[in-house]
């Protein structure tokens, strides 16, 4: 089941913004960059057949906890151990090409990136009674902002932040956290940040599936680590923390596991196209070349707010949805007692068709169709049911903290 998701937009302006000289004013991160996107590889034009669907394992936060931290390394070293005999063979020495170029035009990029960029990626350490969690952030503005993932916070007021792999960690104050996008903000004192450069965000509308992804972080408690893939797709939908789901998510095969939670994921200019934020795993709890990033589109929306201290209001509409297997639309699973839909007669077993005046063809175009209106506001949602189409007219609420919630 997919449960409903949405947004606390302005209708008509996809802005979160309640006076415009705030957007004027605010950090120059917000800003969509203007510049054309150019990639920094050449690829050949037909980009073959899209990437496979999800393979069926878990989704899971990739946010790394002391325990976890210990076993797999403790694993790692162990499997070392194991493969080495009593004299360790010596690799083959490799043939020297002459003329050979010292390194691609992508491995190039991917340095480039990292040394412009790594030095506003930062480690999060996060404790709560017994339990340590940690993951990543990055630098956004001169003033001390930090942007990381909710799952990382948890319901903790404060973080340590090392900001260099060999200094010691700072204390942070966590402004605000939203566990609907699974983004959290982060500020510590601004004068031990000023002399980073802040990351610009891209507009994640326009990422584009085999645009080069940059991922900087620290996965296993391991100091600041870059890998580099491609986006493998787009559009895609995980759950939130709080169980509703996060759309829009980009996929990318560059590998990410616990500890990554919060850094950036980047392209070929060195902006931030996403937060790395889950991991698909067939069984295990390691990379296998899936994960997911909550789109840069959705921090600009979530941030500004966060950064007041302020909670994002989001409506609802109170149905689970899943893909119908009759056609187009979104098949109602169940309709939360006491909800809104249930109030303006939605029935489990409907398929919704249409909200707003909005086509509905898969469960995502649902939350689309809701996300940039307010909570209290009424929309007709066309339903079939029984072989006849009817439009019922639903007042939306507000989204509750958690699914499990009333």
């Amino acid at each position: 089941m997919t449960p409903e998701p949405g947004s606390g937009r302005d209708p008509g302006t996809g802005r979160l913004w309640t006076d415009p000289r705030e957007e004027e004013e605010h950090q120059h991160w917000l800003r969509p960059r203007t510049p054309p996107r150019t990639a920094p590889v050449e690829i050949d034009e037909d980009p073959g057949p899209d990437p496979p669907g999800l393979l069926r394992g878990r989704l899971l936060p990739i946010a790394l906890g002391t325990l976890a931290a210990v076993l797999l390394f403790g694993a790692g070293v162990l499997g070392a151990h194991l493969l080495g005999g009593d004299e360790p063979a010596q690799p083959a020495a490799l043939p020297v090409v002459p003329g050979a170029a010292p390194a691609d035009q992508r491995s190039k990029a991917v340095r480039a990136i990292y040394a412009t960029v790594s030095p506003s990626v930062v480690r999060v350490q996060v404790s709560q009674g017994s339990a340590e969690a940690s993951g990543t952030g990055f630098v956004i503005d001169s003033g001390g902002t930090i942007v990381t993932n909710a799952h990382v916070v948890g319901t903790a007021t404060s973080a340590q932040v090392r900001l260099d792999d060999k200094a010691g960690a700072v204390d942070a104050r966590v402004l605000g956290t939203d566990a609907s996008s699974d983004l959290a903000v982060l500020r510590v004192d601004g004068a031990k940040t000023a002399h980073l450069r802040p990351l610009v965000l891209a507009d994640s509308d326009d990422v584009q599936v085999g645009d080069l992804a940059v991922a900087i972080g620290y996965p296993l408690g391991l100091d600041r680590t870059a890998t580099a893939g491609i986006v493998s797709g787009v559009g895609r939908a995980i759950q939130a923390p709080n169980g509703f789901s996060i759309d829009k998510v980009i996929q990318t095969d560059a590998p990410i596991n616990p500890g990554n939670s919060g850094g950036p994921l980047l392209d070929g200019a060195g902006h931030v196209i996403g937060v790395n934020s889950q991991i698909a795993t067939a069984g295990g709890g390691g990379n296998v070349g899936i994960g997911f990033a909550v789109p840069s589109d959705t921090v600009r929306r979530v941030v500004p707010r966060l950064e007041r201290g302020g909670s994002i209001s989001r409506p609802y509409l109170g149905v689970s949805t899943r893909p119908s297997t009759v056609g187009s639309g979104a098949f109602v699973a169940e309709v939360v007692p006491g909800g809104p839909s249930q109030a303006a007669g939605v029935q489990s077993g409907d398929v919704i068709v249409g909200v707003a005046g909005k086509e509905v063809l898969t469960p995502e175009d649902v939350s689309a169709a809701i996300e940039s209106r307010k909570p209290g506001e009424e929309v007709g949602v066309e339903v079939q049911r029984a072989g006849a189409t009817r439009t019922l007219r639903v007042k939306l609420g507000t989204r509750p903290e958690n699914t499990g919630s009333p």
